[in-house]
């Protein structure tokens, strides 16, 4: 009788083929060799007998501190996958080379792989079998500690922080919003609303500026998002008017019942001492909370798949907690979601059942298509149905800026936004994410709808524009506010005007009441800059026309005239103020700090004008005229004045 365990040992020996040396060795080669393409690098560890000893227990701990290290236990691991895979019966099945997966849609795309490894790529997702999901694989150029590709490199590239500017994408799948590594242009699709810079004009040709005021801040946020992230923002990604505007300014307060008050100086221009700076600040009343009229809100939420990142939905649930608190009972305030289609999530809900709001707000999850459409009309309906006589109704927008289903021609949506601000409903964008951000969208939606456009990248940002300014942010005092200059070709040779180049207006816009313009909420500042070439100065850029005969007018020492034209809100016809410019007005107490964060603009774009003043300029003046800075926004500002410079000089 025999032993069963020897009777299938016996079957299992037979059943097993010889080994084949040759064979053996060939394996060993290639698994080698596979191994040594997916880390990128086919250079040997280095031997253990590479290593210094001195005596036994130094040579023992240093083998161990080797060998636990990261190369050590790649190397070990290597070692062990090589010998399992050379030397194992199965070894023919494991001798296939590894296939990588694609990404996801909502995964970066990975960089080409280089001509010795273009057999490794393939369609075919690997599978988790434990999570039974796709799993996602990292893109070919992310290497830990470093931002530049692999392809990148070996092309010689411009220094990372210089060329990936745009590259402002955090990678897919990270669970919280920090970036892990820096994507390459190919895979950002951000797009941002600017146009070229600003140009100078002679006075004597073009003595008239015209533009549209602006109380937006998403582009300073953005930037300082990205720098913060270890890169350049875009320039097309830098309004400067913006940057300006994020700070609170200590201008006086408005008088005899007026919605603003308008205060202007002429100082130096710190980047050029044969020109000037005309300084105009607008200030907006702020009235007692008590007196507010109530407020219908309606959030209009955008739970499309791409909005799946934490800091996109989630950081928005959060943002908006941190609002309701500042609301009052009277108050109401309803939910819309649109993902694959639209719907309403909470009815219109008095803002003093928190927990039945926040409850609504919990339950969205992102997922689906973007319907935009859908969503706006939805919500616009709903602030109709909740709004009585006297009260604000808007709109809040919560987005990534990504409406691909419904109506996607920004003309055509901004045609629909201005027909239904008519109805008095405002509408609000808040932008959240990085990577698909669509500033352009934002801004043309916001604009259009007599709102104000933010973008919030953590909760701090939140609290600003949804806590600290929510009285501003929601409670417009004046509407259709244009701003025009006119300067005195008998002092002035030449003029620019800093920043404001998507809110430039026609001469014959001002006087034109169906033109629509910025608006200005409660508490709100507005600042503008420009920067001016007295006659006679060195510093003028342009020469006389040899033809100019026209003679010029001396009317003393007035630089320009500014004219003002506002509505009060829901009204239709504008009102005027008009001012003289003289270069002996009061001087205004920000303007070192306004003037140093228009240089740091300057500088983000292309600082074509500034004579070689450069960071450390803007960081002293900043640092000169912090003045009052309770919530530290102006030396986080200076902060980021100095990581810039360091970026700029990679």
């Amino acid at each position: 009788m025999t032993d069963p365990l020897d009777d299938l040992k016996s079957a299992l020996d037979a059943a097993t083929p010889a080994p084949d040396t040759a064979k053996k060795a060939a394996h060993l080669a290639l698994a080698q060799k596979n191994f040594a393409d997916l880390q990128g690098s086919r250079d040997p560890a280095r031997p253990m007998s590479d290593r210094p000893a001195r005596g036994f227990w130094t040579g023992t701990r240093n083998m161990l501190n080797s060998l636990t290290s990261r190369a050590g236990l790649v190397t070990s691991t290597a070692l062990v996958a090589v010998a399992f895979v050379a030397f194992s019966p199965m070894g023919e099945d494991l001798m296939r080379p590894v296939r990588f997966s694609k990404p996801t849609s909502y995964a970066p795309e990975p960089a080409p792989l280089s001509e010795d490894r273009a057999d490794l790529a393939d369609s075919t997702p690997l599978v988790d079998p434990v999570m039974e999901a796709p799993v996602v694989a990292a893109p070919q150029e992310q290497v830990i500690g470093r931002t530049l590709s692999v392809a990148n490199e070996a092309q010689g590239a411009a220094p990372a922080a210089k060329r990936l500017r745009a590259a402002s994408s955090p990678t897919a799948g990270v669970p919280d919003d920090s970036y892990q590594a820096l994507l390459p242009e190919a895979d950002n699709t951000e797009a941002f609303a600017n146009e070229d810079a600003s140009p100078v004009h002679v006075t004597t040709e073009d003595p008239v500026s015209t533009f549209s005021i602006d109380v937006d801040t998403a582009s300073y946020t953005v930037a300082r998002n990205s720098i913060s992230n270890g890169f350049l923002p875009s320039p097309e990604a830098v309004r400067i008017e913006e940057m300006i505007n994020y700070f609170p300014y200590a201008y006086p307060a408005p008088e005899d019942g007026l919605p603003f008050s308008t205060s202007v100086s002429v100082t130096q221009t710190p980047w050029n001492a044969e020109t000037q700076l005309v300084h105009i600040g607008i200030q907006g009343a702020m009235p007692a909370i008590a007196d507010r009229p109530p407020l219908n809100l309606v959030f209009l939420i955008d739970t499309s798949g791409s909005m799946r990142a934490a800091n996109k939905l989630p950081l928005l649930k959060q943002s908006f907690a941190l609002m309701l608190a500042q609301l009052r009972p009277e108050d109401q305030v309803a939910i819309v979601a649109y993902a694959g289609s639209a719907g309403q999530v909470l009815k219109p809900t008095d803002a003093s059942e928190r927990s039945t709001i926040m409850a609504a707000l919990n339950r969205l999850d992102a997922g689906g298509s973007t319907a935009g459409q859908a969503g706006l009309e939805q919500a616009y309906a709903l602030a109709a149905q909740m709004s009585d006589d006297g009260d604000v109704s808007r709109v809040i927008l919560a987005t990534d800026g990504d409406f691909n289903v419904g109506i996607t021609n920004r003309d055509d949506l901004k045609t629909y936004i201005s027909d239904q601000r008519n109805s008095g409903t405002y509408l609000s964008v808040l932008g959240f994410g990085r990577g698909n951000l669509n500033d352009a969208l934002m801004q043309t939606l916001a604009q259009n709808g007599n709102g104000q456009a933010a973008y919030i990248d953590t909760l701090a940002e939140a609290q600003k524009v949804l806590v600290d300014q929510l009285t501003g942010s929601l409670f417009p005092i004046a509407d259709d506010v244009k701003i025009q200059v006119e300067f005195n070709p008998s002092q002035v040779s030449e003029y620019r005007l800093i920043g404001y180049e998507t809110r430039h207006l026609r001469r014959e816009d001002f006087n034109n009441d169906a033109v629509d313009a910025g608006e200005i909420g409660a508490g709100h500042s507005v600042t503008a800059l420009y920067e001016i070439t007295p006659v006679g100065s060195p510093a003028q850029l342009t020469d006389p026309l040899r033809y100019q005969t026209a003679e010029v007018a001396d009317t003393s020492d007035e630089i320009g005239f500014l004219r003002l034209r506002y509505k009060e809100p829901g009204a239709a016809t504008s009102q005027l103020i008009e001012q003289v410019i003289t270069d002996d007005l009061p001087a205004l107490p920000d303007t070192g700090f306004a003037a140093a964060i228009a240089g740091f603009g300057q500088l983000l774009r292309d600082g074509v004008y500034l004579n070689g003043w450069g960071y450390d300029e803007a960081i002293a003046l900043a640092s000169a005229n912090r003045g009052d800075d309770p919530f530290g926004y102006r030396t986080e500002a200076i902060q980021l004045m100095r990581l810039a410079q360091s970026l700029d000089a990679q």
